[in-house]
């Protein structure tokens, strides 16, 4: 007699948990968007960090993004120098593609550069942003954009964002966190004064510790001064070379 019969190897599925929810962090102004994207997942990685603005008084804020391409988008604008403010899971409004029933859509990210444009931001992977059905929903996400709500918005392609370019952004967010200007204008002034190829010819001619003219360094590269290639991880064996 079988007694296998009634077996069903489909694993069982376990109720939808709520999204996680951060306790108060005593000196940080608490997440402030329209929704919580910290839901268990076992494709996305969820990430949740401090950043600090202008627009918050340079006080750090709690930041949750839905996928990792999301938070690298906006640190990569957040190195420019050029932001005011920061905002993530932003207010929902309606959409609707043609032959469809309305939907809500909350956009990843708005960033408020210094001059007071604003710029709504749409995060997705390459394989979505290839079927139609996605480019149909972008269309008329964009078509409906409250007027007051922002001056212009993007599609973003999350492959961009490979994990070295990543890992690369995350280091030098960090490094750019602890300033050095008086570094940062000497690694430069020697950069646009002697020759060199890799960053290491760079720093052996600095009047620095070598930490110090690395991390200058990297500072460097996330404003822009210097060009480096992004998706490979940058040391001090890099080619570097000055951007203008």
């Amino acid at each position: 007699m079988n007694t296998y019969d009634d077996f069903d190897p489909t694993p069982p599925k376990s109720p939808k948990l709520p999204a996680l929810v951060v306790d108060p962090i005593h000196g940080v102004h608490p997440f402030a968007g329209a929704r919580n994207p910290l839901t268990r997942s076992n494709t996305a990685h969820r990430v949740s960090m401090q950043i600090s603005t202008a627009a918050t008084g340079w006080q750090p804020q709690l930041y949750h993004f839905e996928s990792q391409p999301e938070s690298s988008t906006a640190l990569d604008a957040l190195l420019s120098g050029q932001v005011y403010g920061l905002e993530v899971q932003l207010p929902s409004f309606k959409f609707k593609v043609p032959g469809r029933s309305e939907r809500d859509h909350f956009y990843d990210l708005r960033i408020t550069f210094a001059d007071g444009f604003r710029r709504a931001v749409f995060v997705r992977n390459a394989s979505s942003l290839a079927t139609p059905d996605t480019q149909a929903e972008i269309d008329a996400i964009h078509q409906s954009i409250p007027a007051d709500f922002a001056d212009d918005a993007i599609t973003v392609n999350g492959n961009d964002y490979t994990r070295a370019y990543r890992d690369n952004l995350r280091r030098i967010w960090h490094l750019s966190l602890k300033p050095n200007p008086a570094a940062d204008q000497h690694v430069e002034a020697v950069a646009r004064s002697t020759s060199f190829w890799l960053l290491r010819e760079l720093i052996a001619q600095c009047d620095l510790p070598t930490k110090e003219a690395y991390q200058a360094a990297m500072r460097l590269v996330g404003q822009g001064v210097f060009t480096a290639n992004w998706h490979a991880a940058l040391c001090i064996h890099s080619r570097v070379w000055l951007t203008a």
